[in-house]
């Protein structure tokens, strides 16, 4: 198992969602005690905090197909700056949120990275939805639908340029794990940009392994740098409530610990992590904050076996 160096970000951000609530998921995580378990792991964990982020209630959403971009895009401009920062001192990003929108800057901040350093970004997107929405086709106007149109340079100019300008990473470099449910305009963007989708009907038919085993093959044979954009509600509800866009028929508990394990073992080269959307103000006694953590722990190398 590779030790790594890991700086926990937080990010209680929840401008980007329709529900309240995930601005607490780093706090709920954080609880569970994920810096001291993965320290067991033999990883060294500093805890840089969390972002300061605006309150809802004192910001206007303004733009309805657009809601609260402009702190949504505070947020992220602190976040790119500080991914980048880790990345370039040789640490592993982990990049707890709040809503997906975090997405647009954790994946900014890598692009420059990877491009100051002469390596090619992919994306490992595990998650029930295509995030794939612009301002033109979104029925909420939440950007938390928007992120991975965003690192492939549709979408606000503001958002597209975070950073680094224009596409963050090839459509043909971003692999789309347990998606079940598209918007129209989704469906249409994804097979432009050329993104590999599994649907959890592939994942029903071939397995998670199997499933997993292409997903990996994809992106590692395209990209030297993976960042993985991890979900919670890729996971069925009934076995992690705490989201706040839920939607049936997603991974098991073991499934999404297997995906974990696997890029723990099969995957080499990734470079950051964001684990979002877990929503203490809809869970159960912090259950699904304390699966994100079992989760996280996966990928850093836990096994049933071992640590």
């Amino acid at each position: 198992m590779q030790k790594r160096d890991i700086r926990l970000i937080g990010v209680p951000l929840d401008m980007g969602a329709g529900r309240r609530g995930v601005d607490m998921g780093p706090s709920a995580i954080r609880v569970t005690g994920l810096q001291r378990r993965l320290q067991q792991l033999g990883h060294q964990v500093t805890d840089w905090g969390d972002i300061k982020t605006r309150v809802f209630e004192t910001v206007e959403a303004k733009d309805p197909q657009l809601r609260f971009h402009e702190p949504v895009l505070d947020v992220n401009r602190q976040l790119a700056a500080l991914v980048q920062e880790t990345l370039q001192g040789g640490q592993f990003p982990l990049v707890l949120g709040g809503d997906h929108s975090v997405a647009i800057g954790s994946i900014a901040g890598s692009a420059s990275f990877t491009r100051s350093s002469g390596r090619r970004l992919g994306l490992l997107w595990i998650d029930a939805h295509g995030d794939m929405n612009s301002p033109q086709s979104t029925p909420t106007g939440n950007i938390h639908g928007m992120p991975l149109a965003v690192a492939l340079g549709i979408g606000w100019p503001a958002f597209v340029n975070l950073q680094v300008d224009g596409p963050k990473v090839r459509g043909a470099d971003v692999v789309l794990v347990g998606v079940r449910d598209l918007d129209p305009g989704e469906r249409e963007t994804l097979r432009e940009q050329g993104i590999r989708v599994f649907t959890m009907r592939e994942i029903d038919e071939q397995g998670m392994y199997r499933v997993m085993q292409q997903a990996v093959e994809w992106v590692g044979a395209r990209a030297d740098a993976v960042h993985v954009q991890f979900d919670m509600d890729v996971i069925d509800p009934q076995v992690a409530p705490g989201t706040g866009t839920p939607v049936p028929g997603g991974l098991s508990y073991r499934e999404a610990h297997l995906v974990m394990e696997l890029l723990s073992a099969e995957l080499k080269h990734i470079i950051a992590l964001d684990v979002v959307e877990t929503n203490p103000a809809l869970d159960v006694r912090n259950s699904t904050a304390e699966l994100a953590t079992e989760l996280i722990l996966s990928m850093m190398g836990k096994t049933i076996y071992g640590p």
